[in-house]
């Protein structure tokens, strides 16, 4: 079975909106809308667990529910998980709960609510490399020149670029051996998390890396959601 994670508790205070950004109407409907359409569709996503406060649900169901009422399978929407102080604890939130119906071999697929465009190529690509690894992330290769700081004011050394990636999301995992590594960073440094493949690689978990996409930005700031909106109003042109 493969289950889908929405992450969907964040404030998004960078935007500047009264509400978080996911919650935000872009193009007709909610950006979880749209992120939840897109995986719920996928013929290989059998369940999808959405971490959300719970004063969203009935929002997030309803606005699901108007936006695709044209026979979308809705019923693989398994259920809420409780929002985590930190990103990671959110995630581990979300395992516990779908730990009631999941096995050790199910594929996990982790997405943010804020990633509205995910594409069904990538959905397949992530649960296509956990046939045979214990996990993939997609990566996008870095364009310009990258250098490190040990002081954040003048440059240590140059890095080289071709050995430099930028990681996205979605990212997919087994679920038994991925709950166990982040199982493992509690209680405290689970607490310094910033990306969900840092367990998985602490672990000792055998992560693919597959072709990113540009187009599968993170709607951050304003211009990001100026950015969708364009994208949006060339789908009715």
């Amino acid at each position: 079975m493969n289950i889908a994670l929405i992450l969907s508790g964040g404030s998004g205070k960078r935007l500047g909106a009264d509400i978080p950004k996911q919650y935000i109407i872009a193009g007709g409907r909610m950006l979880i809308t749209e992120c939840l359409g897109r995986v719920v569709s996928h013929p290989g996503i059998d369940r999808v667990q959405i971490v959300a406060h719970e004063e969203w649900h009935e929002t997030i169901l309803d606005d699901f529910m108007e936006s695709y009422a044209d026979g979308i399978i809705e019923d693989k929407i398994a259920g809420f998980s409780k929002p985590g102080d930190t990103r990671q604890l959110s995630i581990l939130n979300g395992m516990k709960d779908i730990a009631a119906y999941a096995d050790p071999e199910d594929v996990l697929l982790i997405h943010d609510a804020a990633r509205p465009l995910i594409s069904s190529d990538q959905i397949s690509a992530c649960l296509k490399a956990c046939e045979e690894h214990d996990g993939a992330m997609p990566v996008l290769p870095m364009k310009d020149t990258v250098y490190a700081s040990v002081d954040g004011k003048t440059i240590s050394e140059l890095l080289d670029r071709k050995r430099i990636y930028a990681g996205q999301a979605p990212e997919a995992f087994r679920f038994g051996k991925y709950l166990s590594a982040n199982e493992t960073l509690l209680p405290d440094k689970i607490l310094q998390i910033n990306g969900s493949t840092e367990p998985a690689v602490m672990g000792g978990m055998d992560i693919a890396m597959i072709p990113g996409d540009e187009n599968n930005f993170k709607i951050t700031t304003a211009k990001d959601l100026e950015r969708y909106e364009s994208i949006c109003a060339s789908w009715s042109k």
